[in-house]
């Protein structure tokens, strides 16, 4: 164990990284910040977000084209949708 991690039930936790700073899952122990909820934090930023992170909201991209099948286009302009 080194001197930048604690035990809390038998789990070693590690300090958050920079982009963990501003989310509410924090928690204090001896002036460094741990995350409440994952041992280690690094993993979770290694795709891109962190699925626990409470200051990060996600974009979802409504303006992109949405691809139908010609057919049955025709067939709900036949009915009058």
């Amino acid at each position: 164990m080194s001197a930048q991690t604690i035990t809390v039930n038998g789990v070693e936790c590690h300090p958050i990284v920079e982009k963990c700073q501003g989310c509410e899952r924090t928690k204090e122990v001896d002036g460094v910040k741990y995350c409440a909820s994952y041992p280690l934090p690094e993993r979770k930023w290694a795709q891109k977000v962190c699925n626990f992170a409470t200051h990060v909201k996600l974009e979802i991209d409504k303006g992109g084209k949405v691809n139908i099948n010609p057919l049955k286009a025709s067939k709900r302009a036949a009915r009058g949708r």
